[in-house]
């Protein structure tokens, strides 16, 4: 071999060794970034409150003084103002599809007018079952607040006689649970989030 093939030899073999060791670097970086068992409590705050898209799957319980309902739904959210939810069950009401695009609903799949979807079925077609409402909601409360109990973090905030609780695994950063109840009247609202998938731009 002369110098001139040893040298574009070493070259090659530097550049190569460049292009492994970045990018090992970035796998790494990209790791931690991701939220797990070695994130703080305030990393996981700062997770949710900047979640730039979801997808999950909920149970929703809604008990008043009239009677109880449950639901079972899919939420999607896109950032900023993009809200679609879908009714699995109850089968009589299944298929119903909400669409929120800024001030704008859009309800499909149904023969059931806006005014009877409001009247019989309680919050369904309003955005406050959206984790992104209660995001909404804790940024723009002073006193919102959140604590550490059994594994889990606990996001609160209060908004027009509506006090919320936004229960987060503390190993995964998902939400579990959120709780709704209204201090002026005997309501309260139930949602378990069984799939949840996101993404965050922290």
């Amino acid at each position: 071999m002369n110098k001139k093939s040893i040298l574009i030899l070493l070259v090659i073999t530097i550049m190569i060794g460049v292009i492994v060791f970045f990018t090992f670097f970035h796998i790494k970086t990209a790791k931690s970034l991701k939220i797990g068992n070695n994130s703080s409590s305030q990393e996981i705050v700062d997770y949710i409150l900047n979640i730039s898209s979801y997808e999950t799957k909920i149970e929703v319980q809604v008990n008043s003084n009239k009677n109880k309902n449950q639901y079972l739904l899919r939420q999607q959210y896109q950032s900023p103002d993009k809200e679609t939810q879908e009714v699995l069950e109850p089968s009589n009401i299944a298929g119903i599809k909400m669409i929120r695009n800024g001030n704008q609903l859009t309800i499909e799949n149904t023969s059931l007018n806006l005014k009877s979807i409001f009247e019989n079925y309680e919050y369904l077609a309003d955005n406050i079952l959206d984790l992104s409402c209660f995001i909404k909601d804790y940024q723009s409360d002073e006193t919102a607040k959140w604590e550490e109990e059994n594994n889990q973090i606990i996001m609160m905030t209060k908004q027009d006689k509506q006090e919320k609780k936004l229960f987060v695994d503390r190993k995964t950063g998902n939400p579990v649970k959120l709780e709704i109840r209204w201090t002026n009247k005997n309501n309260t609202v139930y949602i378990l989030y069984n799939e949840v998938n996101m993404n965050s731009l922290k």
